[in-house]
This record gives structure tokens, C-alpha cells and sequence, in this order.
């Protein structure tokens, strides 16, 4: 949340002439309705469930660059799937760096908290390692341009996917 997935996903998208979906906006595209209206209607397990079956079927696609959701990755049926269908960069980026990029978002339904902080730091401390084990890339996002990290992760991508 806020490490820049959909901006860098698209950026990398264009300069491979390939195709970027997002796993949410592709919910809610599917759904009609926005991603806080799911977790209101269905809670947080129901907004999961579809977004495994959206990741299979974005999965499915050939030459697409993707951004999942943030907490995609606590599923283990998502982790095989990412792993056995794509080359997975991590974003890492600082609470810090994510607190600054999201301070006017008010649609994130696991930020609507009195401490925002405090629950991106929960989320950090559990995704994190999940993040790091399943990268096949890590870089770090604070402070630099959306343009530029694009490229840097372009350089860093194995010859077959550039």
C-alpha cells in the first residue's frame, strides 16, 4: 500500500510494450463497485477470496506486468501462484514513505484507523518477511522518481523478460 505498484507497474508496462493490469481496479472493474464498498459488503475475507480469483486469471494472461493488492501475498495459495507464473519485484518502501504518498487517501479500508501509522507498521512487520522470501527482486522506493526506479528494475530483469 503506497510503495508505488500501480505508477512503477505502469511505467514498466509502457517501456516493455507490454500490457499493466492492477489486481484491485480489475476487481472493481469486474465487480462494479469500488474496493472499501467490497470490504464493507463482504469483510476483509470476502475482498481476499476475489482477489486470489482475480490473480489466477491475470496470472493466466501472457506478457502483462501486474500489481497485486498488498495483502495478496498472505495467502499460500497466491504465493504459489506468483511464484510459479511471474518474476516478483518487491517494492520496499519505508511506513515513513507510505504514510507521505497515502495522507489524502481516504478509500483504503485498512487505513480508515486512528493510527494509520501504527497499522501500516503492523502490516510492514507481517508482509515484509513474506515479501522478501518471495521476491525474485528487491528494490528500495524512497525517494526516487517513478520514471527512473522503472528503468533501474528494467536493467535488472533477466534478458528472456525484457
Amino acid at each position: 500500500m503506497g510503495s508505488g505498484k500501480s505508477t512503477i507497474g505502469s511505467a514498466i508496462a509502457k517501456m516493455l510494450n507490454r500490457e499493466f493490469q492492477d489486481s484491485d481496479h480489475y476487481i472493481e472493474e469486474r465487480t462494479g463497485v469500488d474496493i472499501a464498498r467490497i470490504f464493507d459488503i463482504e469483510g476483509e475475507q470476502g475482498f481476499r477470496d476475489r482477489e486470489a480469483a482475480a490473480l489466477q486469471e491475470l496470472l493466466s494472461r501472457d506478457n502483462n506486468v501486474i500489481a497485486t493488492g498488498g495483502g495478496s501475498v498472505m495467502s499460500k495459495t497466491n504465493q504459489s501462484l506468483l511464484r510459479s507464473h511471474g518474476f516478483i519485484i518487491f517494492l520496499d518502501t519505508s511506513v515513513n514513505q507510505q504514510l507521505h504518498r497515502l495522507r489524502r487517501d481516504k478509500k483504503r479500508p485498512l487505513l480508515q484507523t486512528e493510527n494509520p501509522r501504527e497499522r501500516l507498521e503492523e502490516l510492514l512487520k507481517s508482509r515484509r518477511p513474506i515479501y522478501l522470501d518471495l521476491a525474485d527482486l528487491a528494490v528500495k522506493t524512497d525517494r526516487r522518481q517513478a520514471r527512473r526506479l522503472a528503468s533501474d528494475i528494467i536493467n535488472q530483469l533477466p534478458e528472456s523478460l525484457r
